[in-house]
């Protein structure tokens, strides 16, 4: 008996995936910031690099590769004059902002330098913002973070908060700051204990809290000044 025959099934074989196309998809799933040279440059390239030229300009490395010109990246199979230009400006913004200059940063030497910098920013907030200044080895200021805003005569921190600000920013030390609407800028009991309280969580990470600084209405208060810290 002579059976219907059956029809071959249809097998689908998985494309190959390109390199520059495995590594752009790893940054995307691991962020940027995890990313491998090879990665950025997949992202900047796009997917449709070849293997060759994927290999060719990770053996040639990044500081030969920085120096190329459009000229040069267009011999390269697969990348267009559009994808040369893409990456001789990726790295033209990278070389800026290594040449940027931090002369602009406060410099912070003592309580007043750190008081007279926030001082009209927060003498006249009706709720108590507590910021953090992070500062570098040199203490520069980095940046001025706001932790929490709490009501009228109180803000919650948690160390968490705090000191999530200074990793991100490569911080090596921080000055604490909070105003007490009140404008008198005598420290709380509260104020003690939270200050003590992030210096010892400072102290497990490697980041010191110099200071803290409570401004009032025109005057300030530093705790490295009357020796509370210790």
């Amino acid at each position: 008996m002579h059976g219907k025959e059956r029809e071959p099934k249809n097998y689908t074989v998985q494309e190959k995936k390109s390199l520059a196309t495995m590594a752009r998809e790893r940054a995307m799933t691991y962020g940027i910031s995890n990313a491998s040279i090879e990665e950025l440059l997949a992202i900047i390239l796009g997917g449709s690099v070849p293997d060759e030229t994927m290999n060719q300009l990770l053996t040639e490395g990044i500081v030969k590769i920085s120096t190329l010109t459009v000229e040069e990246l267009t011999k390269l199979q697969g990348i267009t004059k559009q994808k040369a230009v893409k990456l001789i400006a990726a790295f033209g913004l990278a070389f800026k902002l290594a040449s940027t200059s931090p002369v602009n940063r406060p410099i912070i030497k003592c309580p007043k330098d750190a008081a007279t910098l926030v001082m009209e920013e927060m003498r006249h907030l009706d709720r108590e913002h507590f910021c953090a200044l992070l500062l570098n080895t040199k203490h520069q200021v980095l940046a001025k973070e706001t932790v929490s805003i709490g009501t009228l005569n109180s803000s919650m921190v948690h160390p968490r908060e705090l000191f999530k600000f200074a990793v991100k920013r490569s911080a090596a030390a921080l000055i604490l700051v909070h105003n007490h609407p009140s404008g008198d800028p005598t420290p709380s009991r509260e104020d003690r204990e939270i200050t003590m309280r992030l210096r010892e969580a400072g102290a497990i990470i490697g980041i010191e809290v110099l200071d803290h600084i409570i401004i009032g209405d025109n005057k300030f208060a530093s705790f490295k000044e009357m020796a509370l810290l210790t």
